[in-house]
């Protein structure tokens, strides 16, 4: 068993961090850890799609005249989905974060029971 972990150490890390983000974003009632739990949850799925998309003994995909095989090359796509992730993901915590401070400045609170309990006092 601990064979396979070490064999496949960048999955195995993968699953850790993805654990650890899903948990923080369930257990946490802080909407600031939330979104830090969100952030490594992407960074797992970040390091699991680069790690999938790496042969060893495979160059980069820059192709020459002089090297036409395509079976000297890593696959490029995975390393196209992770940059398109990270772009997505800065957008994602850039409108969560201004979110979470219209929530603070409104209710003086980064609890979300709080922030519902007022929400909820205010609508009544």
């Amino acid at each position: 068993m601990l064979e396979f972990f070490s064999r496949n150490l960048e999955a195995t890390v993968s699953v850790i961090l993805f654990g650890v983000g899903f948990t923080m974003l369930l257990l946490h009632q802080n909407l600031i850890k939330k979104i830090m739990g969100m952030n490594i949850m992407d960074t797992a799925v970040y390091l699991f799609l680069a790690a999938k998309g790496y042969i060893d003994g495979r160059m980069v995909p820059i192709v020459t005249e002089e090297t036409l095989d395509a079976s000297l090359y890593i696959n490029p796509v995975p390393s196209g989905l992770v940059l398109t992730g990270i772009v997505v993901s800065v957008s994602t915590t850039a409108l969560m974060l201004a979110l979470t401070k219209r929530l603070y400045e409104k209710y003086g609170s980064l609890n979300l029971d709080e922030i519902l309990m007022l929400a909820k006092e205010e609508k009544q």
